[in-house]
């Protein structure tokens, strides 16, 4: 099993280019940037807590932050985990996801979702009640962008073309997609544009290895055999709410997910936490997943 860490990146805490130097260092294989673009003062906080998470509120654009990440190492794969894209233009998305591509000698994949801050998709003119609808389109409208010279895409929410747009990716046919979300109709997104599934944790991982047999069935059943899972937050405060503070999940639960299927599992980590507490951090996370690496982190 790979395993990786996600974080907001921010203004206070450990900068893109050390946290990525420091997992590289480590042996670790990725590294993902969540997103938030602001913190509508009207919107509510989110659940069991009085404010805005801090690191909602200061954090870097994950696509500035993945390129310095990407400067500073030479075989960590950098993600989004995940980008909003019913908050972003399509045309500037494709741009801005095959630079970092280039960039970084293909290495990057785009975690994608919906969101789920209301008040933030407002701010982008975008429609709470169609955004599964739009973000399709937009998928769908990059991947012709990055896979012909002329592209032009015509739907009910997206509608350019034709058009010339360079870099394109250097991976083929383009980056993967790894199609965020725990809902009812993920796998059907999944299955229809996505390249693997990133989920959440929501439940125990015995739920989420169930899930992805499922998905697993049904890829089957359309030609789709090979789809990889990316657990995207494999921390116990995913499904246990007692747990106030980001904790890893244990040997046991690793031992069910890399079992159950999981390709990789990718940790979050506090961006609030200063620079020595986050590196001791990733020392535990190297202890904690060493077992489960093939081959191993260190010789026996």
């Amino acid at each position: 099993m790979r395993f990786g860490v996600c974080s907001f990146i921010t203004d206070e805490g450990l900068r893109p280019d050390r946290l990525a130097a420091a997992l590289e260092q480590r042996g670790f294989d990725s590294l993902y940037v969540s997103e938030h673009t602001h913190y509508p003062v009207a919107a509510p906080p989110p659940p069991d807590t009085d404010l805005p998470p801090r690191d909602y509120l200061r954090s870097l654009d994950p696509f500035v932050a993945l390129t310095a990440a990407a400067m500073a190492t030479e075989r960590l794969t950098l993600g989004t985990g995940i980008a909003l894209v019913v908050q972003r233009d399509p045309i500037i998305l494709a741009k801005e996801v095959a630079s970092l591509d280039v960039l970084s000698g293909g290495r990057f994949q785009l975690g994608i979702g919906a969101g789920w801050l209301r008040e933030e998709m407002v701010n982008h003119d975008t429609d709470p009640k169609t955004r599964m609808a739009l973000m399709r389109e937009r998928v769908l409208a990059m991947k012709q962008i990055w896979t012909h010279e002329r592209a032009d895409f015509h739907g009910q929410f997206v509608s350019f073309g034709p058009i010339y747009s360079w870099p394109k990716p250097v991976q083929r046919p383009h980056v993967p997609i790894l199609v965020g979300g725990n809902g009812p109709t993920v796998f059907d997104r999944v299955l229809e544009y996505g390249d693997g599934w990133a989920p959440n944790l929501v439940g125990p991982p015995e739920s989420l290895v169930a899930d992805i047999a499922q998905l697993r069935r049904r890829g089957v059943d359309v030609g789709r055999d090979a789809l990889p899972v990316t657990l995207i937050g494999a921390d116990r405060r995913g499904f246990d709410s007692s747990e106030k503070t980001i904790a890893p999940l244990n040997k046991r639960e690793l031992a069910v997910l890399a079992e159950g299927g999981v390709d990789e599992c990718v940790f979050f980590r506090d961006a609030g936490l200063d620079a020595d507490a986050a590196l001791a951090y990733l020392d535990r996370l190297v202890d904690l997943t060493e077992e489960f690496r093939d081959p191993p982190l260190r010789e026996p």
